[in-house]
């Protein structure tokens, strides 16, 4: 199991090996913490990778979580290649970012990019987090989905379900800055250059992998893969047959190592 550490400004997790031969910097997506990353971190570790997870329950602040935490990971592992891993709402800001800064890591993995969404609100709450936005951006809205649509692991969704970090709210403008996210991914593709996977559940019931297909193929990386589970669910990392996944990414890290 991950230690958790507190540095000045952020809360993490860590998976640590002697001598890893890479890093990965895992993301959590929007309502998720970084105990979900736990069997994936377990797994690379006995391959000789660690692993650090950031906790970002506000949206807002995942990118200077992100920047603070690959500095403690390059004080802590010089000389190793980092890997900036996100899931879903973490996907997509990982992407934002690599983009913007492609020298920052050696490579970018998205499980379950949420470049669109198949999450409908009432269309009376539309116009709620419209005017939120103006009078009250703090305000919490309820979001439509449960464990039930992460997962089709029983014992996990119990376990997520008992988990009070697990959250299915966010305020209105956490909902706008998503919107924003995903229309900006659709120009960030064109200047993507690192090396990018992206891993794709085949029945995702909160995010449109087919938008995210779209994404891929507009993407300017010459070193691109695209690996799709057919019957497998949103929260690949914690999902039934996670270890294909793992093992998937295992054999895409050893090849840029």
């Amino acid at each position: 199991m991950g230690s958790f550490r507190m540095d000045i400004e952020i809360g993490y997790r860590q998976w640590i090996v002697p001598e890893p031969i890479a890093v990965f910097l895992l993301v959590h997506g929007l309502g998720a913490n970084n105990e979900r990353w736990e069997a994936m971190a377990d797994f690379f570790a006995d391959k000789r990778i660690s692993s650090y997870a950031i906790y970002c329950p506000n949206p807002e602040d995942y990118n200077g979580n992100i920047l603070r935490l690959r500095e403690t990971i390059v004080k802590n592992n010089p000389a190793k290649k980092i890997f900036l891993i996100g899931e879903s709402l973490g996907a997509i800001i990982s992407f934002l970012l690599v983009s913007r800064h492609p020298a920052l890591f050696d490579g970018l993995v998205c499980l379950s990019p949420a470049f669109s969404s198949k999450l409908k609100l009432p269309p009376a709450d539309y116009l709620k987090i419209l005017m939120s936005l103006i009078y009250d951006p703090k305000r919490e809205f309820n979001l439509p989905f449960d464990s039930t649509m992460c997962t089709r692991d029983i014992a996990y969704r119990t376990k997520m379900e008992a988990d009070q970090r697990e959250s299915r709210r966010a305020s209105s403008r956490s909902i706008a800055g998503v919107f924003l996210y995903q229309i900006l991914a659709s120009f960030s593709a064109k200047v993507m250059t690192p090396p990018v996977l992206f891993l794709l559940a085949g029945d995702d019931k909160i995010a449109d992998s087919a938008r995210s297909a779209v994404i891929f193929k507009r993407l300017r990386a010459k070193d691109k893969t695209l690996i799709e589970y057919s019957s497998m669910y949103h929260s690949l990392s914690v999902e039934l047959g996670k270890e294909q996944v793992f093992d998937d990414l295992m054999k895409w890290t050893e090849k840029r190592i």
